[in-house]
């Protein structure tokens, strides 16, 4: 089956809000943002952030409360024919084998099934085809979940903690298929992870939630380059001018990531490039007193795994 030329923005959404009771706080609020299309999309945020619902709402597995969702320049819908969802719990049959579940996603896909591909992920191997699903272990079930969305060759991949029930060893060989994938088709990838140091070596583009709104989104080079860690001998004062991320003593002065305001920087400032992980710890640190330090430190403890 063929599909129309693919649009510059492949998910996008506008004002979104997400509630799911009538007086409970919003899980997304006023979530605004763009991913064009052709990128391989980290999507970062502490626990409760609102990333799974995000990813269900552009698969159509829930309604917005206020605003739109749009993917590939349309309504998001469930079954979507040019869109693939991974889901956290990796929902499926649990009595059916391996071999009669890639046989139902040749069967719901048609033409557009990779029988070939879905094989390969899977690596039936390691386990015999008459396995149950539900006798298999997380990281089993992860390959079968992952061989499905894959097999699909969909345009938009969206992929919900992929890698989370998989030892390193298997992170890094899926991680290389589903590279080696996007690189053959052109596949825009949204995934989410708190490993962040898995995410850099894969992802070229960054969505940043906190607390239900967008802190960050762009390309991850550019928002790195418009960043520096300074170390100054002096106060915060010496700042002024430029936007302050995060600001902590060091020693007599300060360090501080900024954003700097276009001006040369004093040559007595030490001045660095910020890592990934740094640039996402400091503007989650920049959120609103309520959130707790725990979601934050996950963040550090995970990617230091």
């Amino acid at each position: 089956m063929s599909h129309p030329p693919s649009p510059e923005t492949a998910l996008a959404a506008t004002g979104v809000t997400k509630r799911y009771r009538r007086r409970g706080p919003d899980v997304l609020e006023e979530c605004s943002f763009r991913i064009p299309a052709g990128v391989v999309c980290a999507l970062v945020g502490p626990n409760g952030a609102g990333k799974s619902t995000l990813l269900e709402l552009a698969a159509g597995m829930q309604r917005t409360t206020t605003g739109a969702v749009e993917v590939l320049d349309g309504m998001p819908h469930a079954g979507h024919p040019r869109v693939a969802y991974l889901a956290q719990h990796r929902p499926m049959f649990g009595r059916f084998t391996v071999a009669e579940t890639l046989r139902l996603g040749a069967r719901l896909n048609g033409d557009n099934w990779d029988a070939e591909l879905a094989e390969h992920v899977a690596a039936p191997a390691r386990f015999r085809k008459s396995d149950r699903i539900g006798d298999l272990s997380g990281g089993e079930r992860t390959r079968i979940a992952l061989a499905l969305a894959l097999g699909k060759r969909a345009d938009l991949l969206l992929l919900d903690e992929p890698m989370a029930d998989l030892d390193v060893l298997a992170r890094k060989e899926l991680m290389g298929l589903l590279l080696a994938h996007v690189a053959d088709t052109g596949t825009t990838v949204v995934m989410s992870s708190h490993i962040i140091g898995e995410l850099a070596d894969a992802c070229d583009h960054l969505l940043l939630l906190d607390e239900g709104r967008t802190r960050l989104c762009g390309d991850i080079d550019e928002l790195i380059a418009s960043h520096a860690v300074v170390t100054l001998p002096g106060p915060v004062e010496l700042l002024a001018g430029h936007t302050v991320i995060e600001s902590r003593p060091a020693g007599r002065g300060i360090s501080a990531l900024i954003r700097p305001s276009g001006s040369p920087l004093p040559v007595e400032w030490e001045v660095r490039t910020p890592s990934l992980e740094e640039l996402i710890l400091a503007h989650l640190d920049t959120g609103e007193a309520s959130r707790s330090t725990s979601s934050t430190s996950l963040l550090v403890k995970e990617s230091a795994a």
